[in-house]
């Protein structure tokens, strides 16, 4: 893969972030449940990390982000994609509120290597 898509990768994840980020920003998780169209928004910027996630080169990852769980965020979209019946709503609202900081830290360090 060339670095130029590579870069496109994890602005896409930046900007993903920053759209959960937007779209959540004051609701409870309680509001965001019920909230049909925002939940939605939520899992489909959620697919995008995990789509996007997998474009990394796994030396930046083991560079940039090593305690990030990089197959779980792979994974996830899976989960989004074929499992959306079974979706565990608190396990996402769980990712928002614990691990996007982390995530976007080490995206933050791949894009300014």
């Amino acid at each position: 893969m060339t670095t130029d898509r590579a870069i496109f990768r994890l602005q896409d994840i930046k900007d993903s972030i920053v759209n959960i980020r937007k779209l959540l920003e004051g609701k409870t998780f309680d509001e965001m449940y019920k909230e049909v169209a925002t939940r939605a928004a939520f899992e489909r910027f959620l697919e995008i990390i995990s789509e996007a996630s997998r474009h990394i080169p796994d030396d930046w990852k083991a560079e940039h982000g090593p305690d990030i769980p990089w197959r779980q965020v792979g994974d996830l979209g899976n989960v989004l994609r074929h499992a959306y019946h079974r979706v565990d709503v608190e396990a996402l609202w769980s990712v928002y509120v614990d691990d996007l900081d982390p995530l976007e830290q080490a995206i933050d360090a791949m894009l300014a290597a």
